[in-house]
This record gives C-alpha cells, structure tokens and sequence, in this order.
C-alpha cells in the first residue's frame, strides 16, 4: 500500500507557487488584447478571453495499436479549441472528453454530436458546456474520438487495449512525446499547452478517463468520472452471471462504428464474442484487460467520483470499487453520490455542479489556492435536492454489523435480529432448521419485494425476513453482504439478496433515472458562430422527479452456483452439499426511516437482475446455522440497538 504521494505534494507546492504570481483583477467577457495569464478573482479563473475568436484545430496522432488488423496502427483523432492568447504566451491546460459516440449516440441530455458543417476539417458543433464555459478561463478543451470511431481510425474494442489507449496517445501528444499532424499531413506541436490534462465524461466517455488514469500515463493530473466503468466483467457479468445480452461487448462496438464501417469491423466483434466468454461468464485475461480497479496504484491523478447510486445501467459496484482501490492507494479524491440514476450532475445540480467543477479544475490544472481539498470529501444527496457533506466514504463511524436471519414459523416471514447466530443470550442461537424455496428465473424484481408479510406457502420462490418497524432512523453506507448457508437438488443455480425498505413515503423515482427535462433554458458560457452554426450555451433545465410507494428496493446481489470459488473457473455444485455462500450487494448509502421495516428477501435466478435468468429451476435449501446479513451501519452496534434490531 502506499503511504506517500510525493508527487502529490509536489504539484500542490508548486501550484501554490503559481497561484501566488498570477494577477488579481476584475473579469470581463470581452476583453480588448489577448492576455499570457489567467486572471484569478474570488479563487476562480474568469472569463477575460474570447471565444469567438478561439483557434481550433484538427490533430491526429499515431497510436501502438492495429485494432484491425489492418498492418497500420491506428489515428487518434482530437478536436481542440483554445483561446486566441495561446498562440501569444498563455500556457493553456486541457480539459478532454475522450469518447465513442460524437457521431452516433452524441452526448448530453439533448443529444449533441460534433460537426464540421462547413466542410473545412475544423469542428463547428462542440457538444457540452466544457468549451463555452471554460475556454474564455484560459483552457483549451479537446474533443477525442476513441480507436474506431468518428474520425479516429481502428475499430472499437469495448474496454479493450484499443480504447484504453486512445486519451494517453493523445495525452503524449500534448507533452511533446508524440508526433501529430494536420489533416494535410504538416507536423503540429502543442507548444501553447501546460502539462496539464484533466479528463471528464460520462458513462463510456468516464470509463476512457479510468482507464487514462489506470495507465499511468505522464501529464493526467486529474480525472473526472461520471457514472463510469471500472470493470467490464462487472458491467456485462456479475459474479459469474451473464447479466446483458450474447456478445454485448460486440453489440456495443457496433453501436459506437460509424454505419459505413461496420460491415468492415464485423470480423473484430465476432472475435469479441469468441473471447468475451457468454458461455461460463467466468473472469478471464479478456476481461482483466478491461478491470481497471486492480491498477489503481498506477494513478498519478487525483479523481473527482461522480455516481447515481441508483444507477441501474453503470451500478454502484463500479464507483464502490474503485473508490476503496484508490483510497488504498492514497490518491487525492472526491465523491458525488446522487440519488437519480444514470445522470450527469449538469442535469440533476446544475450550479453547483458548475461551482464545484470550476474550482476543482482550477486547483488541478491552474493551480489555484481556492480550498477545495480542505473541504468535505464527499456529497450525499439524502432526498431529492437534499444534500449532507461527509469527510470520507463510507460515512466515517460506519461499522460492519451482522443482522440474523430468523427462520419464520408456519410458513410466515422471518425476523431480522441483532446478533449472529450462535451467540447464546446475546442473540439466537444456531439452529437446525432449514427452509426450502425454488428457483424461479421467471420471478421479476418487482413482485420479489411485493407483500412480505404474506405466506411462504403461497410465495415458494423466495424467502423473506422483516424487522419490527424502526423506533429511530438507521444509516447504511457501503457495501452489505448476505451470508447463508445453502444446499441445492441440483449442481447449478443462482443466489440472489434483495435489500428493501418498506414504508410509504416519497422516493426518488426510477422512471427516467429520476429527473425530467423541462422546457426553460439557462446559459453557462459564451456563444459564437462556427462555420454557420451558432454554437451556444444554453441548455434545457431538469427537475428530480419523485413517487410515492410502499416499498423501496435499496440494493441487490447476485452470485452464480458456479463460481462459490472463483470467477475465473466455473465448478458444479454438488446436489445436497451444504454450501458456504457469500452474496455481495451493490454499494449503498441509504437512510431507513423510523417507522419503517427493513427486509431482506433470497431468491434465486430473477429476471430483475439479469437478462439471462438461469432456468435450471432449482430448490435452495437454507440451512439457518449460519444466516445472516451484514450492515455497514453508521454508528455500528449501538445504532442498531437504538433503532430497535
């Protein structure tokens, strides 16, 4: 583990140097002669130079890869806009968003793709706020096209080598390691630049800047993930069980390919099918390529985390793992964790989003002492637009406390107990009982959580365990685990853990991931006209959108029979075999009301987990010596006393 980070420290030193020299004065958005340095006001960069008059340009650079076999290794293409004083002195840092779909999926909340509409090489459309607003602040902003999309040659290789060395070629570029031309084949060099490069995303374009990060790659000094990929295998696998459709990594490179190369690049994602592995499901050196949290301690940049912790496309499991790699590490880190879903926070808290990304990229990559690393680490949206600042996560004081689960009697719903079993007075003691339910793989996540109280009997495919309604609120924060003891009359099945909340109240709702767009609009950035297209700022304002329900799904789990072991081999079960089974569900921070119940529901194959429920239709035997879930409750012990487990 490291212990240190003196490069770290080393960049804050020199930082602070730069911060002291640079000029206080007051902003204007028009200013009247190009400047070599930025102007610092209130701890912030401001807006002294133009945009309209911005140089932009084409750069491509030859990478170490031929992701198609072609014999030539593959272009990165970048786009790149930068204010007119960078050719005159001003050493401009770049912030970048690496991505796959400028030309076919866009990005944002209104689908924004790029554009050279006026045929001359140059890019007229730059999706996102990033070059209205930041450019003026004396950055340049680089638009990359991953290996195998828009005008980057190769062909996409989802999470592949190809893809994770897209932003580091281009980051060589930046710092003088690397040739790159114009179109017309003149060598161009980026002599205007810092040394900095800060990389923000979302989704696929956040997982280019994990695994910018993860390489290790010189002159990365900040990465900012938005509802990003840490692990491939976790995104299309989950513990052994393939949870998206047959060759999804072949089906997402199509996705991403320009429409007239996708014929050309058919060969690439059939082998992407070939090793992917949808047969077993099972962690293979395909899939290490693409697992990104065990190369945490190659990251040289700090890391701004930014997850819907119900984000049912990217699950919390990658912000989770990631997080705790890199606080092992010791890197410099921030969190956001909204409770929408998969949304960027440009939509769900715009202004401060815009603050915090501001000073966090000025501190990073300008330099600038305004206290951002002084302040609270991470930001937890407890309801809609309700947020609490932490100093860490999980929640500091949070504890690692075991919750029995109680068999019921005739058929009704267990208890959750405070103890593990086995623990005389202090708890229930280790009992014999078993209880049998089946694999249902047509079950659906919805009608696992309905009426808990209602008999076994008439719900044989599943079991339920409910507390007695909370006297106080209970905070979880991390990552609980179901642990049981399991036989099966067969040699395969799944093993699943559901995690609800019962008790009618508002909630964040799920239709949409949380929010809505409405029609009003706001500016954040200054506007001009490129090639005919009147680029501007504005973008259409979003609301959370809330429900009223009777039951909440809080997290889940999921684990293939045949991977008790290992992921990397699948192994039979043994029928009748008594089974150590350990159930990881996704990373949580989640606030139970007093009043309400907390339930835990097993189940086996579901169809709310995975697109490929497994249809052995097995019956799982629960052997109640060891059953119990384990809380990460704020507060441990005592606080689960007080709420009455």
């Amino acid at each position: 583990m490291r212990t240190t980070k003196s490069w770290w420290r080393t960049s804050v030193v020199v930082a602070a140097t730069i911060a002291v020299a640079l000029p206080a004065a007051t902003a204007t958005a028009h200013p009247t002669k190009d400047r070599a340095k930025p102007v610092i006001q209130d701890g912030v960069t401001q807006p002294v130079f133009g945009y309209a008059d911005a140089i932009r340009e084409r750069v491509f650079v030859t990478s170490d890869v031929d992701s198609d076999g072609d014999g030539a290794r593959d272009i990165v293409s970048m786009d790149i806009i930068r204010p007119k004083a960078s050719a005159n002195g001003l050493k401009a840092p770049v912030i970048m968003d690496a991505s796959p779909y400028y030309s076919t999926v866009c990005r944002g909340n209104e689908t924004e793709c790029k554009r050279d509409l006026d045929g001359d090489g140059l890019n007229d459309q730059w999706p996102l706020f990033y070059d209205n607003y930041f450019v003026p602040r004396g950055y340049a902003v680089v638009l990359l096209d991953m290996i195998g999309t828009n005008n980057s040659t190769g062909c996409p290789v989802t999470g592949g080598r190809a893809d994770n060395i897209s932003a580091p070629t281009a980051i060589d570029w930046l710092n003088g390691r690397r040739a790159g031309t114009d179109a017309s084949g003149k060598k161009v060099v980026a002599n205007w630049h810092n040394g900095k490069t800060g990389m923000i995303g979302k989704s696929y374009d956040g997982t280019l800047a994990n695994a910018a990060a993860a390489s290790g790659v010189k002159g990365l000094s900040t990465i900012v993930p938005i509802s990003a990929i840490s692990s491939w295998y976790d995104y299309s696998r989950s513990n052994g069980l393939v949870t998206r459709a047959n060759n999804y990594s072949g089906s997402l490179a199509n996705t991403v390919t320009n429409p007239e190369r996708r014929s050309y690049c058919a060969p690439v994602r059939t082998q992407l099918g070939v090793d992917s592995d949808d047969t077993t499901g099972d962690y293979s050196p395909f899939w290490a390529e693409r697992d990104y949290v065990p190369s945490a301690g190659k990251v040289r940049a700090s890391v701004f985390v930014v997850h819907g912790i119900n984000d049912n496309n990217v699950r919390a499991d990658h912000f989770s793992k990631w997080w705790d790699a890199l606080a092992e590490e010791n890197v410099p880190r921030k969190l956001w964790l909204t409770g929408t879903g998969h949304i960027d926070p440009f939509d769900f808290r715009r202004g401060e989003w815009v603050r915090t990304l501001h000073r966090w990229f000025d501190f990073w990559l300008y330099g600038v002492r305004n206290g951002i690393m002084n302040e609270p680490m991470a930001d937890v949206e407890r309801s809609p637009d309700v947020w609490e600042t932490h100093r860490n996560w999980p929640v500091p004081g949070t504890k690692t406390t075991p919750v029995a689960l109680v068999p019921g009697v005739d058929g009704a719903a267990g208890e959750l107990a405070l103890s593990t079993p086995g623990k005389g007075p202090k708890g229930p003691k280790a009992s014999k009982e078993t209880l049998t339910f089946q694999d249902t793989p047509t079950m659906s996540q919805a009608n696992a959580i309905r009426h808990p109280s209602e008999p076994q009997a008439n719900t044989d495919n599943r079991l339920v365990f409910l507390s007695q309604p909370l006297k106080a609120p209970l905070h979880i924060s991390g990552s609980p685990i179901v642990k049981i003891n399991a036989s099966v009359n067969g040699e395969d099945t799944s093993f699943a853990g559901l995690l609800v909340d019962y008790g009618t109240q508002p909630r964040f709702s799920t239709v949409g991931d949380g929010i809505r767009t409405l029609t009003e609009e706001d500016c954040w950035g200054e506007q001009a006209t490129f090639g005919g297209f009147g680029e501007n700022a504005c973008y259409r304002q979003a609301e959370k959108t809330i429900a009223t329900s009777p039951q909440e799904l809080v997290t889940k789990g999921i684990l293939d029979g045949l991977n008790l072991k290992s992921l990397s081999v699948s192994q039979p079960l043994v029928p009748g075999k008594k089974n150590a089974v350990e159930v990881p569900l996704l990373a949580e921070d989640y606030v139970f009301a007093a009043g309400n119940q907390i339930g835990v529901v097993l189940l086996g194959s579901y169809s709310g987990y995975s697109s490929r429920a497994k249809q052995t239709r097995a019956e799982i035997t629960v052997h109640f010596d060891r059953s119990v879930i384990e809380l990460p409750i704020v507060g441990g012990r005592p606080a689960a006393m007080r709420a009455g487990l």
